[in-house]
């Protein structure tokens, strides 16, 4: 039985359609107030429960051997928070795992995650990715890097489908190693059962680093013709983008990370999607929404 914490969510989701193509026993966690997970196939499991909630989760996690979670605070509300969710919820369902022996953990985490990072969220996972490496579980940390799913149709499809100017905080001349989520769920489910993921930490990038002059190219080979592209300094607010957006792309322009998936990609037999084709289905989805 694997427990998924998160199923709810894009991420979690996708994991859960690639364990039921397997023919896993799933167990699906939703909170009361979220919206109903993917799937109402009756071989799998509901639960309710929460992370800030620690007797919830010791009966989430009974009888379960796996335990997978992508859940966060992000786009929340109090009483969820990066405390209250992303550093003491994890710690409750950590230790909830330990209490009702399961034996296997895999967190999704992210790039530059630590203990002491400034970021409270990435702050909040490294010390999550501590706390595992400390417990008795088997365990496995997937750092991915950015997500494509997550900038890119706010940064630049957004603005080019509405014929106004993509706008970049700084130069956007960085190179960042853009990962689709899906790439990142077929790492998790392969991790899983291969030998080499337990107790590792396995960092996750795209086939390769991208800056978004490069994203911005490809939007417009897809869609044949040029994209109006204007930049702002850092510390300036992009109208209509979520603050965490601007965040986000502020601290991106502040250094590259560029990953080498090739022995990573091989091992665990992941075909990272590039990025031409993550627009060219970007679109098409939108496009099929729009009709």
């Amino acid at each position: 039985m694997i427990l998924i914490v998160g199923a709810s969510g894009a991420l979690g989701g996708q994991i859960v359609d690639r364990l039921l193509e397997r023919g896993e026993r799933l167990r699906l966690v939703a909170r009361t107030d979220s919206r109903p997970t993917r799937t109402d196939r009756g071989d799998v499991e509901h639960v309710a429960a929460d992370l800030k909630d620690p007797e919830s989760l010791l009966l989430a996690c009974e009888g379960v051997e796996t335990v997978i979670t992508t859940a966060n605070a992000a786009g929340r509300r109090p009483p969820d928070t990066v405390q209250t969710v992303d550093h003491a919820g994890n710690e409750n369902l950590i230790h909830a795992a330990e209490v009702t022996d399961v034996k296997r953990f895999l967190f999704i985490s992210a790039l530059g995650a630590h203990p002491n990072h400034p970021m409270p969220i990435l702050a909040a996972k490294g010390a999550t990715e501590q706390r595992l490496r400390e417990s008795r579980l088997e365990s496995t940390v997937l750092q991915p890097a950015t997500f494509m799913d997550l900038l890119i149709p706010l940064v630049v499809a957004g603005p080019a489908q509405a014929n106004r100017p993509v706008t970049l905080i700084g130069s956007g001349q960085r190179k960042h190693s853009f990962v689709a989520s899906a790439d990142v769920a077929a790492y998790a489910v392969a991790a899983l059962t291969h030998p080499e993921a337990r107790d590792q930490t396995i960092v996750v990038g795209g086939p390769t680093p991208l800056t978004w002059r490069d994203v911005v190219a490809a939007f417009e080979d897809e869609l044949g013709r040029s994209l109006p592209v204007e930049h702002l300094p850092v510390g300036e607010a992009i109208p209509g983008l979520p603050e965490f957006v601007t965040h986000l792309l502020a601290a991106l322009d502040g250094y590259d990370s560029e990953i080498d998936m090739t022995i990573t990609s091989d091992r665990y037999d992941v075909r990272p999607t590039p990025i031409s084709e993550f627009v060219r289905d970007l679109l098409r989805e939108e496009a099929n929404s729009a009709a």
